[in-house]
């Protein structure tokens, strides 16, 4: 069962799709801050400004009227010449505002308004210089009328179209408000939208990513299992006979050297019992192989029936099986076991419908009466184990009943 590395195509497809509504909510973000901070600049800026040089013009051209009407009320020379000077001053201011205000830009209908403002502060300007004139010539009288019947009026109308223009800058303000109201209204439904769209796939892929984790964890855990398993089948494999379950060739030796190490650090004694089936080739040869195998599986459970839990039962291939002892007290130890398992094996036992007879020639070898090596011990037990099997044996090894 393989794992995945890399990350799933929707995975991949939902974490892009996040970022492009990062970017988006971001780029949409700034747009409209761009636009609200230029309509906002319109408002404070442009028609504020506007207004404000209005109000300033007709101030100015309300002090220059009140100037001349000030001069044909008074009869002190120097008093009627700090009115001129007033008088003067608001005229600068006046020309100046309308020339700052024409700077800023004018739409079209404001340029037609401009126009016709131009030719009524011309017209202003004519009758004012007039009334100056007739201040001049001592015809105060004539001076007041002219004021009276045309410089006013026509400084009235001057300022209904301030008024009227200012009230329409005024107008404008509040339409460029309203459309940065509508503006902000707008990003911050989007920018809403946006983000709960970016947290909402955010929680999608992170739920779909705990999941992914979770089952790979799962599959991971089971394939630690199927891994460890096959480690414990590889070295059960590699430790023990396949056909009967015993411990292999390799395994008894180790554990014959571990019981070796501990016997000589205790002082004590252990055996060896070298088992080789009789006429097993017969057994073979005659009924099969089928029948060999079951006959060494069955020799096999006698073999581990007959010792404790503690000795060791192995084969070393073919028809050789070998039997390690520990802490046993000498000889006679071993060859109880030994008759033990001669009885064992020689009980009538039937495979496929078969009677067939079980017989072994069996050597024994003691630790450290025979030998202090696992080889030199394993030799003896072998050599003891050939000699049962010609008839070369001792007497005592004759006498025992499974010969």
């Amino acid at each position: 069962m393989s794992i995945p590395r890399a990350p799933s195509l929707s995975t991949r497809a939902a974490f892009f799709a996040l970022i492009a509504l990062i970017c988006g909510l971001l780029l949409v973000s700034l747009f409209q801050l761009q636009a609200l901070g230029a309509q906002l600049g319109i408002v404070v800026e442009h028609h504020n400004r506007k207004i404000d040089l209005i109000t300033q013009i007709q101030v100015a051209a309300h002090i220059r009227t009140d100037s001349l009407f000030r001069m044909a009320l008074t009869d002190d020379a120097f008093e009627r010449d700090a009115y001129f000077m007033e008088f003067n001053r608001a005229g600068f201011l006046v020309g100046s505002g309308r020339t700052a205000l024409r700077e800023l830009g004018l739409s079209a209908a404001e340029r037609r308004s401009f126009d016709d403002q131009t030719r009524l502060v011309n017209g202003i300007q004519a009758v004012q210089e007039r009334v100056i004139d007739l201040y001049n010539a001592e015809r105060r009288t004539e001076a007041r009328q002219l004021l009276v019947m045309e410089a006013i009026p026509m400084q009235e109308d001057f300022n209904r179209q301030l008024a009227d223009l200012r009230n329409a800058y005024q107008r404008a303000n509040l339409a460029a408000q309203r459309e940065a109201s509508e503006t902000y209204r707008h990003a911050l439904v989007l920018t809403l939208a946006f983000g709960i769209a970016a947290i909402t796939l955010a929680s999608l892929i992170a739920w779909h990513t705990q999941r992914n984790i979770r089952l790979k964890s799962r599959q991971l855990r089971e394939q630690m299992a199927e891994l460890e398993q096959s480690r414990t089948a590889l070295r059960e494999e590699a430790t023990h006979d396949p056909l009967t379950g015993l411990a292999n060739r390799r395994l008894f030796y180790d554990r014959l050297q571990q019981a070796i190490r501990h016997a000589h650090r205790y002082g004590s004694k252990l055996g060896i019992l070298y088992v080789d089936l009789d006429h097993f080739k017969e057994i073979n040869d005659r009924h099969g192989h089928h029948v060999g195998d079951a006959v060494l599986t069955e020799v096999a459970k006698r073999l581990t029936a007959c010792v404790r839990d503690s000795d060791t039962v192995a084969r070393l291939g073919g028809d050789e099986f070998v039997v390690l002892l520990e802490g046993v007290q000498g000889r006679e130890d071993h060859f109880a076991v030994a008759s033990k398992i001669g009885q064992t094996l020689n009980a009538g036992t039937s495979f496929y419908g078969l009677d067939v007879d079980i017989a072994a020639s069996i050597g024994h070898a003691i630790y450290p009466d025979d030998g202090i090596d696992e080889d030199v011990l394993m030799r003896t037990a072998d050599a003891a184990m050939y000699r049962v099997k010609t008839g070369r044996g001792s007497e005592r090894q004759r006498l025992l009943p499974f010969q």
